[in-house]
């Protein structure tokens, strides 16, 4: 299998060295924007570096990984769809519904695969919670509680292109809710916070939000998302139902301090970010999708999947502007 990877950041570094190490990818073209990124990563981890993206395209490709910057996604989803090459492409797919869906309809229509990157679907904690759901073991849902919370925040450049904190954050919180409870998000009321570092006033983001959310089975949830915490990185959720309570994202690396006489010690080493967090989720998600290439198994996140993650962020930007109750239904794009 030959497989191309365009975008070598942190996060196309971070693919590409694992997905050299599959015996099922005989090969691997590498490309970036800046192409002497590329061929020092080539170099690093044995793979090839392709001089552009045409490049890599003309001498051909079975799959296409797609960890680019945001503005460049759809554009080459649908040149792979054009293509007839399967995608895994980090989220999101596009900063808005319409080109979101776009790009949608350009897989749609050539018939291939496109997997999206929501890296939390194969993680350990987050699977066994969609499990103890699913079998009932927590009773009736009615409370769950999301949070993702980053250690500093991004560089001030990165802001104006990420799409804000519920798009580029939270929408991972809003993909999990939905994967783990089985639910849809029926209404959300949000709120934001841009008190912290001025760069996110001119940006016109927040730093800090929070949303309560209502099930489509009458299940309540909150997610809040900061980009300050100062502890470490923490990811969680909480199920709670009428037998059992579970959490997710609680560990001794957790970055929390009980004050209570008798509570566990701060953690030694929290995480520093969502690299090492998630890094065996990482892993599992890319072994999915060669998976998926070799016809071993159905595509376990699609294109359709990140669009309805992405309407409740939209929602949640209605709500955080107009300080009001919204619908989801108000959001164009439903399938």
């Amino acid at each position: 299998m030959r497989i191309g990877l365009i975008g070598t950041g942190r996060i196309g570094t971070f693919h590409a060295g694992v997905l050299e190490r599959y015996r099922e990818v005989g090969s691997l073209l590498v490309t970036d924007a800046e192409p002497e990124r590329a061929v020092a990563l080539a170099d690093r981890i044995g793979a090839t570096a392709a001089p552009s993206v045409d490049e890599l395209f003309t001498w051909g490709v079975d799959a296409l990984v797609i960890t680019a910057a945001t503005a460049a996604h759809a554009e080459l989803i649908g040149r792979a769809a054009r293509a007839g090459l399967p995608v895994f492409c980090e989220k999101p797919i596009a900063l808005d519904l319409p080109g979101t869906l776009a790009a949608l309809h350009e897989v749609e229509a050539a018939g291939t695969v496109l997997q999206l990157g929501f890296q939390r679907r194969f993680d350990a904690g987050y699977t066994a919670a969609r499990e103890a759901v699913r079998a009932g073991r927590l009773g009736r849902l009615h409370t769950v509680r999301a949070m993702t919370s980053d250690p500093a925040p991004p560089p001030a450049a990165y802001l104006p292109l990420s799409g804000g904190l519920y798009r580029d954050c939270l929408v991972h919180d809003f993909d999990a809710l939905r994967w783990v409870t089985g639910r849809e998000v029926v209404e959300v009321y949000a709120a934001g916070s841009d008190a912290g570092p001025a760069m996110f006033r001119e940006a016109g983001d927040v730093d800090t939000a929070a949303v309560v959310l209502t099930l489509d089975d009458g299940t309540l949830a909150t997610a809040t998302a900061t980009r300050c915490n100062g502890a470490g990185y923490d990811v969680r959720m909480e199920l709670s139902g009428e037998r059992d309570t579970v959490v997710v994202g609680l560990d001794d690396r957790t970055p929390i301090a009980s004050t209570e006489p008798e509570g566990p010690p701060a953690a030694d080493k929290p995480w520093p970010g969502f690299l090492e967090r998630f890094a065996p989720a990482y892993e599992a998600e890319l072994k999915a999708f060669v998976d998926v290439v070799r016809g071993a198994r159905s595509n376990p996140c699609d294109g359709w999947e990140a669009l309805a993650a992405l309407r409740v962020a939209e929602a949640c930007e209605v709500s955080r502007r107009e300080r009001r109750l919204v619908r989801l239904e108000e959001i164009a794009g439903a399938r």
